[in-house]
């Protein structure tokens, strides 16, 4: 019977995106929050700051992951014209190369030959990308797709730190933003620690430990700007 094997590797993509998007968005946009009520601004001023911040943020997001990913697809793309021109030009060093890469792998010199000429006889450009130079279908880069999932995700996690300073009164601002925020990331890093596959506590301590210190840090730059002006 044929089945199809789960394979965590075929999420790093999007789940990437998504969860650094979200992580930044929650990180950065309740710290904007923070920061600009402890300098004493009056309620209006707080959640113009963190609209603006959650538009700029999730266009700086998608912006910068596109960027990046699309320098990585670049870089695939250049690798792949230069394979196809040695593959034409040395057809028989390619194979010899790919055997011997398998051979590296465990395999005796004559079955890695023969897996070789195998492999090649069906599609020669694909063994090479995947076993050479390690580029596959499932790890891709993809720039609209991280691009897309980054802005997304990092709007709906600043919306949640914005939400809050929405409904709470001006006097308990700080606090309710900070708990709430703190515990969606929390929530956070244990769905993605879950979804990859790793420790559910670790990868809750790890968000919570950085977006504390955010908050701190954008708290104390808004009490001594604050108390200045």
């Amino acid at each position: 019977m044929r089945h199809r094997e789960f394979h965590r590797t075929e999420r790093i993509g999007w789940l990437r995106a998504a969860v650094l998007g979200a992580n930044d968005g929650i990180v950065s946009t309740a710290s904007l929050l923070i920061g600009v009520a402890a300098a004493n601004a009056e309620r209006s001023g707080v959640l113009i700051a963190g609209l603006a911040g959650l538009v700029a943020g999730a266009m700086s997001m998608a912006a910068g992951e596109y960027v990046s990913v699309y320098s990585q697809a670049d870089t695939e793309k250049a690798d792949l014209e230069r394979e196809k021109r040695e593959l034409a030009a040395d057809d028989e060093g390619e194979r010899m190369e790919l055997a011997g890469i398998y051979v590296k792998r465990g395999l005796e010199p004559k079955l890695a030959r023969e897996v070789a000429d195998q492999l090649m006889a069906h599609d020669a450009l694909g063994a090479h990308a995947r076993d050479e130079l390690g580029i596959s279908e499932e790890l891709r880069a993809r720039p609209v797709q991280a691009a897309v999932f980054s802005a997304i995700s990092f709007s709906l996690g600043a919306a949640l730190p914005l939400l809050i300073a929405v409904m709470v009164p001006t006097g308990i601002l700080i606090p309710v933003i900070a708990v709430g925020s703190l515990a969606c990331l929390a929530g956070l890093g244990a769905l993605a620690a879950r979804t990859g596959g790793s420790s559910i506590l670790t990868g809750a301590l790890r968000v919570l430990f950085w977006g504390a210190a955010a908050m701190v840090a954008t708290a104390a730059v808004g009490k001594l700007f604050g108390a200045v002006v």
